[in-house]
Order: C-alpha cells, then structure tokens, then sequence
C-alpha cells in the first residue's frame, strides 16, 4: 500500500499505462519539465521522454484535434486541457468529432482517448467553472468525476483503454487536499458504476467531487442529531448510475442531491428528475438540490465563499428533506 494524494494518484495510473502500452501517449501545455499544473504530470517526462510527453502549443482547439487523429490511427492520447473552462475553445472537435466520429463511420472508427482537466473552487482561486453536466448531456462521450485516490488511479487506467472518447474532471481541491492508502496493484475500476461512501437509514446524499467530502463532513455532524446519512458518490456521470441511486433512496425515502456546478441545469437535475421517474411512490419528501446560484462566479474571496455551495449549505438542505 501507498499513501497517494489525488494527484499522485492520476499520475500513478498514466504511468501505469504508458509502462503497459506504447500507443498511450501524453499531450498538453506545460506538462514536461514544470510537471503539470498543480503537479498533474509530475515525474512522467523524465521517464517516458518527449517524444511520449509532448508539450503544445496554446491552442487547445489544435490538441483536440490532434488527440483525434491520432486515436483514429490507433494511438491512445491523453490529451490534458489545462482547465475545464477552456473547454468551449475545443468544443467542435469534442462533441462534434470525438463524440461521433465512430457513428458517423458505421463503426469502423475508435476514438480512444482521454481528456483530463481541472475544473473547481480550489487553494488558487482561479479558473474554477463547472462545466461536465454540458458534456454528460452529449451521446458518445464518458464523463467521469472521481473524488478518492483510489478512484483517480483506477478510473484512469480504465479511461485510456476504453474504446470510447472519455472526459475526467479532476477537482483541484482534491488535488492536494485528499490522501489515502492506494493498492500498490493497480486495476481498472468499472465506468459507470456509482459508489456508497457511507451508509445510513435516513437521508440519502448524492453527490460529485469536491462535495462528497463536504457531504460525509455533513453527515458525521448530523450522526450526532441521530440522522443517519447515506452519501453516494456519482463518480461517473455519464453513465450514470440511477440504479445505485434508486436502491439508496427506496431504503431511506429522502434524496439530496449536491454539485458545486450551478444549480439550474447541472447534473443534480437529472438524477432528481431519473429518481422521481424511478422511486416517486417511495418518496416521503420532494428531492432537495444544492448548487451553486445562476450568476457569473465571483473572483472575490468573500463572495466566493458565499457563492460555492458548502456544509452548511448541505446541513439546511438535509434538514429540508428530513423536516418535509
């Protein structure tokens, strides 16, 4: 066993598979020497060399497509995207081509490749959007959001040798805020599969990311009022694993659904509206979501902090759910 941060852990499992197969190959800004913002490629050019971790220009439109074209002739890119709110400079070749790319040729095409970025509130204060419920909502693509070391290392294994394009936000809080004991053998953890992060009888917490580990904080101090709390952790948002959801919620009656994404249109949305569909008769209390309000996100720190949805927003939350 070793003791990994999340991001000792993501550079584990893309060591892991460039150790294991020549076509996987890293691509981005600053990823050689610098080592990756926040450490994200550390230690990786020093033993795969650059021509296996490839620097790029700043055009992410152009690593896009590059990714793309290589995965159509066999290779397994990582392409990482510095931040997830420069996304939408690539958003033709991501949902137009690596979505698609395999239906629009009858099969005969893969796009395998990954597509890393940051995404969140984190200790830096900058570049913090939200953006994976755009991408869950896009057939064709994966779209997965671990919130352990654990499932960082596994779920990036599993992401470069799937068929499909995947896209892996990492949570810059995670980052460096989050550490746990990893198996030093690694496997690829199943796409697709939601995980219980603790179980309870009364509330069920669903939630991604960051916010997982706000939900159990909210949940051990709610144990102390005799509210017993289940926390799920999506992982993966598309697929999306209702099936998880909707066992936890027949058991306990009561959904709260948490993101740090804006509220209106973020994934919570679905997976209340999937739970409404799949357990209203079971339902005791209308679903609660938590996000963050509809308005451009503060650089400030005061109003950031008011801004992003944090414990005690979760405390007012389960207390609706469990009050109603």
């Amino acid at each position: 066993m070793a003791r990994l941060s999340f991001a000792e852990a993501l550079v584990e499992g893309m060591r892991h598979e460039l150790r294991t197969d020549e076509r996987v190959f890293l691509m981005g800004q600053d990823i050689g020497k610098m080592g990756g913002v926040m450490g994200g490629s550390r230690g990786l050019i020093e033993e795969f060399g650059p021509r296996r971790i490839r620097e790029t220009p700043i055009s992410e439109s152009a690593m896009v497509g590059a990714a793309i074209g290589s995965a159509m002739v066999g290779k397994r890119p990582i392409v990482e995207i510095s931040f997830g709110e420069f996304l939408p400079t690539c958003m033709s070749q991501i949902v137009l081509q690596a979505a698609n790319l395999h239906y629009m040729t009858a099969g005969a095409v893969d796009v395998s490749m990954v597509l890393r970025t940051r995404i969140g509130d984190g200790p830096y204060r900058g570049h913090p959007q939200c953006y994976e419920s755009w991408f869950a909502h896009v057939p064709g693509l994966k779209v997965l959001m671990p919130s352990t070391p654990t499932d960082a290392r596994n779920l990036m294994i599993a992401a470069i040798r799937d068929p499909n394009p995947v896209i892996f936000f990492e949570h810059m809080w995670l980052y460096h805020g989050v550490r746990e004991e990893v198996d030093d053998v690694p496997v690829a953890a199943t796409i697709g599969k939601a995980a219980i992060r603790r179980v309870g009888r009364d509330v069920t917490v669903v939630a991604t990311g960051w916010m997982v580990h706000k939900a159990l904080e909210a949940a051990e101090t709610l144990a102390l009022e005799g509210i017993e709390v289940e926390v799920v952790d999506l992982v993966s948002l598309a697929p999306l694993d209702i099936d998880t959801v909707a066992s936890s919620v027949r058991r306990t009656s009561r959904i709260v659904v948490a993101h740090e994404a804006w509220k209106i249109g973020g994934i919570g949305a679905e997976v209340t509206a999937a739970i409404a569909e799949a357990c209203f008769f079971d339902l005791e209390a209308p679903p609660v979501r938590v996000g963050a309000p509809h308005h451009p996100l503060p650089m400030a720190k005061p109003l950031r902090d008011a801004f992003v949805p944090d414990v005690d927003d979760l405390l007012r939350a389960i207390r609706q759910a469990m009050a109603s």
